[in-house]
């Protein structure tokens, strides 16, 4: 599978120029790539020099773009996905009439939908590295963190139903219900295994990558602006929340102060020259050249660590003060919340259900007893 990078910081530090740099830089350096953009404006394309289109297509060598498009998405996977699902189960399709171009796009679709097209690219073995320049901030935290937060929903729900009493009323009415109107035969005890089993696996399979900095990383962007490094800061710490890990700083245009560069340690942090406007494929190489090296991981302060014999939870979570660090226990997982962002931990089988015993946070770890 391909390895994911995508940039995050604040709106304006060069996010998008960064992550061009980096395609052409590792295209020029034998790596199969693959820049996908997330907004559907025609900047990047001008930056590039050529139109993007809704499929990859060649832009230099060993270097594909392609860009997507919420509509476009939306009424393929429809078409492609949705309906053959329901051939699938439902022995009387009643989507057929409805068509993908014309549904409209509400608020979260263009994430999920982006995620799922980004983890069929990955899958195709085309490709080495996959660029990702999305948004850049938040949103695109909570896209790569749907896989973890969907698993949440769908394990605490689902039990949910099966254990209430409106599921012991209706688990007479599934056998024969299933059987008349789907092309499966589920009784209450395996009701919806199937699907569920591979929505399991799915979500399952984003978390395990989203774990992993030699699958999904992102690094911060930013410029010596005060407002940029709070903001590059907070960040970090969100990423954190999401589950992914950060591999270093990229400042961008002019150098930083030490004072700056201390709160980003020990990750590391590249100084990219003023860029000239010139958007040439070789000014695009000797930019990337001031690059880190993507494959560095073994300096990243992983998001969370289990120790199971010493039974403690660690969290990582810089760019936060002790006051914005909030623990809760209210049901049989630990709830960390801090920014804007909640992270929902699974113990392992020897710890799950115990109580918290203590939590303090210092130097940057929340350490959490158990």
């Amino acid at each position: 599978m391909a390895q994911f990078l995508t940039f995050i910081g604040k709106g304006g530090v060069g996010r998008t120029t960064v992550a061009i740099a980096a395609a052409h830089h590792l295209a020029q350096a034998g790596q199969r790539v693959l820049l996908v953009v997330h907004d559907p404006s025609p900047v990047v394309g001008q930056l590039l020099g050529q139109t993007l289109e809704i499929e990859p297509r060649a832009i230099a060598p060993n270097l594909q773009a392609v860009q997507f498009r919420a509509p476009e998405l939306l009424s393929q996977l429809w078409d492609e996905e949705v309906k053959a699902r329901e051939a699938q189960y439902l022995r009387f399709p009643i989507l057929k009439q409805v068509y993908g171009q014309e549904l409209g796009i509400l608020p979260g679709m263009d994430a999920a939908m982006a995620l799922y097209t980004l983890r069929s690219y990955s899958n195709r073995d085309a490709y080495d590295v996959i660029v990702y320049d999305g948004w850049g901030g938040l949103s695109t935290l909570r896209t790569l963190s749907i896989p973890e937060t969907g698993s949440w929903y769908l394990r605490r729900f689902r039990k949910l139903i099966l254990e209430s009493d409106l599921g012991r009323t209706i688990a007479p009415l599934i056998q024969p219900i299933t059987a008349a109107v789907l092309n499966v035969n589920w009784s209450w005890d395996n009701f919806a295994e199937q699907p569920t089993q591979e929505a399991n696996e799915l979500l399952a399979e984003g978390t395990t990558a989203l774990a992993d900095p030699r699958r999904v990383l992102a690094y911060l962007v930013t410029t010596p602006d005060p407002q940029a490094v709070a903001t590059a800061q907070y960040y970090w710490g969100s990423a954190q929340q999401a589950g992914v890990s950060v591999g270093g700083v990229i400042w961008n245009q002019t150098h930083p102060s030490p004072e700056q560069q201390t709160p980003f340690e020990p990750l590391v942090q590249a100084l990219l020259p003023t860029h000239t406007g010139d958007w040439s494929p070789s000014a695009w190489q000797q930019l990337g050249r001031h690059l880190p090296d993507f494959t560095l991981t073994e300096q990243i302060p992983q998001p969370l660590t289990i120790d199971v014999a010493a039974r403690q939870v660690r969290v990582f979570l810089p760019g936060f003060a002790k006051e914005q660090v909030k623990l809760t226990q209210s049901g049989p997982e630990l709830t960390v919340e801090a920014g804007d962002q909640r992270r929902n931990i699974l113990l392992p089988p020897p710890l799950k259900g115990q109580p918290v015993k203590g939590a303090k946070f210092n130097d940057r770890y929340l350490t959490i007893s158990l």
